[in-house]
């Protein structure tokens, strides 16, 4: 896979990126991931990329000419667009999943007020969210979107099973409380069955547990 973020802060979006699992992906070769900066592609004198909004409103917006030159520039044939937003569909595990099947992910970041509309119009397949609240740019957001794919690539992880045995790979159930070694931590004590070997017995125990913690944390799950 390879994966283009077009942004004022292209150090924002790799520097989560070019760490632990993620960059040793990189390093093997199953992912490449390259930050642009937007203003490259500016023909103002002083390279800006920001227009005051027409009819008004506070704050400015990205202009289109500079997001139309660089996905010129950087789509190919089977690129799909992703545009970083907070009036995007939620992004949740399936979606990471569903973009793990593209070959090259172009991902646009929104800044100030957003981008002109007719850059959604004419360029962007998909405009994603990752959460109901404001950041300071999208490139924040592009770095979280790029983790939760990248890490569900084949080989990224060391084990295959660790992106299925975790919360939200069933759409509809957080992942069971964990424990390690020592057995007894300051007269806190692992759960007897999970060092009792039993395999059924922990499982029926996980299953039970992941229930209990979705419907305290995450009930809205279970609706």
């Amino acid at each position: 896979m390879e994966i283009d973020i077009v942004t004022l802060f292209p150090e924002v979006a790799l520097a989560p990126l070019s760490d632990s699992i993620i960059q040793r992906a990189r390093a093997a070769g199953i992912v490449e991931v390259r930050g642009h900066q937007l203003r490259d592609w500016s023909e103002d004198k002083h390279r800006r990329v920001d227009d005051s909004l027409c009819g008004g409103g506070q704050g400015m917006l990205l202009k289109p000419e500079p997001l139309f030159a660089a996905v010129e520039e950087l789509r190919r044939p089977e690129t799909r667009v992703v545009l970083m937003t907070p009036q995007g569909r939620p992004f949740r595990q399936e979606v990471a999943r569903e973009l793990t099947g593209e070959a090259h992910l172009l991902i646009l970041c929104g800044h100030y007020e957003g981008v002109d509309q007719r850059v959604i119009d004419a360029l962007v397949d998909d405009e994603i969210s990752i959460g109901d609240y404001i950041l300071t740019n999208g490139a924040i957001a592009a770095a979280v979107v790029c983790d939760a794919v990248i890490r569900l690539l084949p080989g990224a992880l060391g084990d295959a099973r660790s992106s299925v045995d975790e919360s939200f790979s069933d759409p509809g159930m957080l992942e069971a409380p964990a424990y390690t070694r020592p057995i007894d931590f300051r007269g806190m004590v692992v759960p007897e069955v999970l060092i009792s070997g039993n395999h059924a017995r922990i499982r029926a125990w996980k299953e039970e547990m992941a229930r209990e913690r979705t419907a305290k944390n995450r009930p809205d799950l279970l609706a």
